[in-house]
């Protein structure tokens, strides 16, 4: 039997206990502090939430002259009282808040990724020379085959910059993983398209690597990435080093032109000068490029681009100049909105420092050498079926004078295409090319090559 007395002994035990702290009851009630302090700031996240589902939900129409009763931010909400339409709404603006999320440079600028990536499942006839998408076919036969290859995925930066002087500086930059061999273990980062521009209401300076200034245009394609589609087959493509200036005019709300200039750096290919002058051959000189673009808004969703250009240069090689000349126009013809043809053309002598054939010169003896007359160009027709599936079918030719060339060279390259694409979802393509190359070399040999190719790229 317990004496009447034990609740105050057991009130008194502890105090009793050897090597108790004081310290212990501190920790506790610091411990109480922080759940009190915790409890508040989820208390204030409930009630901030309870507040923007009541922003976020529409009044209900009530009787004519009376307005809805303000809503009681205070008053405990039942989750499955808010209509999941709200509840959607909601999650779905904050996903886009973070989705719109830039990524801050060191500079505190936004940069944003941008870029693909590609898979290329492919197969090549005989004649491919061993690469993954061939530009010409090869002068003999090899295994036929294909393969699979993620190499032309592309990295992407665009960058935001200040306002300087006036203008708004922006850039970008593009990089892919076509370098090196086509083992999938020896893949190096190349660069394709690097710009930084300043751009005024009326007016762009653009320095940077880029196509030349006559060719701004590509066919559709994910099967040739890595060069431009229809390169050696009336497409001028290289990527090089460049200054632009642009000066745009308007000709009232729905047309206007676009006058442009550039300073342009040659790329002179070695095998163009022989094995005896390649020594005495400069990589590169500086081109001046001009391009004059009108355009016009056609009846709804039409469109016409229309613009001629020039290009200028000399190639210095064996102490001589070699002359660079050539004429250019492209194109954009949208007469609808489902409809459109683009292209391009060239003509003059000596286009190899801008791309093509790369057949720009021949020796003549004694020292002195042609600029070897060129043509080319190319033209796509593209039907935009719906907002998810389009149809392209292009071609493209270049073509030297046969008796202007060495032996071994190409008279004339035609290359002709069809693909479909098809938008999986939103950022995903499908894609499905054929191609066939024919290759006419001097001498009358015509080589033959088809290529095969589907695509599955995703964009970021």
């Amino acid at each position: 039997m317990l004496p009447k007395t034990w609740p105050l002994i057991l009130l008194l035990v502890p105090l009793t206990l050897p090597g108790q702290e004081p310290d212990a009851f501190k920790q506790i009630l610091q411990r109480l502090d922080q759940l009190e302090r915790e409890n508040r700031n989820l208390a204030d996240e409930v009630h901030a939430l309870r507040a923007e589902l009541t922003g976020a939900r529409t009044p209900a129409a009530g009787p004519v002259g009376k307005e809805a009763p303000p809503a009681n931010v205070n008053e405990p909400v039942n989750a499955s009282v808010v209509p999941m339409e709200e509840r959607v709404a909601v999650q779905e603006q904050r996903t886009e808040e973070l989705s719109q999320s830039k990524v801050e440079a060191a500079q505190r600028m936004p940069v944003t990724l941008a870029g693909m990536v590609l898979f290329n499942a492919f197969l090549n006839g005989h004649g491919n020379g061993g690469a993954q998408d061939p530009l010409t076919a090869a002068p003999s036969n090899s295994a036929s085959g294909g393969g699979a290859s993620l190499s032309q995925s592309i990295i992407g930066l665009r960058f935001q910059g200040p306002r300087v002087l006036g203008g708004q500086v922006r850039g970008s930059l593009d990089l892919d993983l076509f370098g090196g061999t086509a083992s999938s273990l020896n893949h190096l980062v190349r660069m394709r398209i690097a710009t930084l521009e300043m751009d005024w209401r009326q007016s762009t300076l653009i320095v940077g690597q880029d196509k030349p200034l006559i060719a701004p245009r590509d066919p559709d394609s994910l099967a040739q990435v890595a060069f431009s589609p229809l390169t050696a087959a009336g497409n001028l493509w290289l990527w090089q080093p460049q200054v632009r200036f642009e000066q745009r005019f308007a000709m009232g709300e729905n047309a206007g032109l676009r006058a442009q200039a550039s300073v342009y750096q040659t790329s002179e290919p070695s095998a163009s000068a022989g094995p005896g002058y390649q020594a005495t051959l400069s990589s590169a000189s500086p081109a001046l490029e001009g391009r004059v673009e009108f355009w016009s808004k056609v009846g709804s969703g039409g469109r016409i681009e229309i613009a001629p250009g020039f290009h200028v240069s000399e190639t210095h090689v064996a102490g001589t100049s070699v002359p660079s000349r050539l004429i250019t126009l492209d194109w954009l013809l949208q007469p609808v909105a489902k409809v459109r043809l683009t292209g391009a053309f060239f003509h003059g002598r000596n286009a190899a420092g801008v791309g093509g054939l790369r057949q720009g010169f021949t020796p003549i003896g004694d020292g002195s050498f042609i600029a070897v007359p060129t043509s080319g160009g190319w033209a796509q027709f593209s039907f935009l079926a719906t907002k998810r599936l389009t149809f392209n079918a292009y071609g493209g030719q270049e073509s030297n004078p046969a008796a202007d060339l060495l032996a071994g060279q190409i008279a004339r390259n035609f290359v002709y295409a069809g693909n479909t694409q098809y938008r999986l979802g939103p950022n995903v393509l499908l894609g499905l090319e054929a191609s066939q190359a024919r290759t006419t070399y001097l001498g009358g040999l015509i080589r033959l090559v088809n290529h095969y190719d589907l695509a599955l790229a995703y964009l970021f």
